[in-house]
């Protein structure tokens, strides 16, 4: 596929996706590398543009270049962020309340310990659908309580029971609780995929995702 083939199809998924307003969004391709520039309203509609871009066939790499700038009723200071965050995890079911959220500039930064991988990436999607917000840094560490000593092969298991995943093109490696992807897929939302199915295994603190994307 061409670059300029490329760069049309992502234009085309940001058009179509209701979540992102495509109007303020530039997009260039070159290398089957997109890059993404302009700027939206909300980190969340930054977000959801970068996973559409991935989503195309063809696209090995995104480089985020959109800018995060409120306006109106998503304006926001940091005191009405943090107070919003605050609410969130307090309602939130899968986010313990021991996280802790510091906002400077609209950009927040998020430390605490969780006892899951997804925990920590529930808070970060939680904060990042939040009015004001520009980016999210999260530095949750995962400390899991159960230590299996067999998670390669559980995480091995986990990869090949998805449907949307061919696990015999990927690898794992473990250690200290971290686990290493290796490997390679057709498209990103199958790295995702494989991202998930690894961070979901009992023992697992973080994830590696090496796992190259090869259309």
């Amino acid at each position: 596929m061409n670059d300029e083939t490329l760069k049309s199809d992502v234009e085309y998924e940001l058009e179509w996706d209701p979540k992102v307003d495509a109007a303020h969004i530039g997009v260039s391709a070159k290398d089957s590398a997109v890059t993404l520039t302009g700027y939206l309203p909300t980190y969340s509609e930054k977000y959801a543009a970068v996973r559409a871009a991935e989503r195309i066939y063809g696209v090995k790499a995104v480089a985020d270049e959109i800018e995060v700038r409120p306006s109106g009723s998503n304006a926001k200071d940091d005191p009405a962020i943090t107070e919003a965050i605050l609410h969130v995890f307090r309602w939130h079911t899968r986010i313990p309340d021991t996280l802790q959220a510091e906002v400077r500039d609209g950009r927040v930064t998020l430390r605490g310990d969780v006892e899951w991988p997804y925990q920590r990436l529930e808070a970060a999607r939680a904060v990042r659908d939040i009015s004001g917000v520009k980016g999210v840094l999260n530095l949750i560490t995962v400390r899991p309580r159960a230590k299996p000593s067999d998670v390669e092969k559980r995480v091995t298991d986990a990869l090949k029971r998805s449907a949307d995943l061919d696990a015999r093109s990927i690898w794992v490696a473990t250690g200290n609780g971290t686990v290493h992807l290796h490997g390679q897929v057709h498209s990103f939302s199958e790295k995702w995929t494989a991202e998930n199915a690894a961070a979901a295994a009992p023992g697992v603190s973080e994830v590696d995702n090496q796992i190259l994307v090869s259309p």
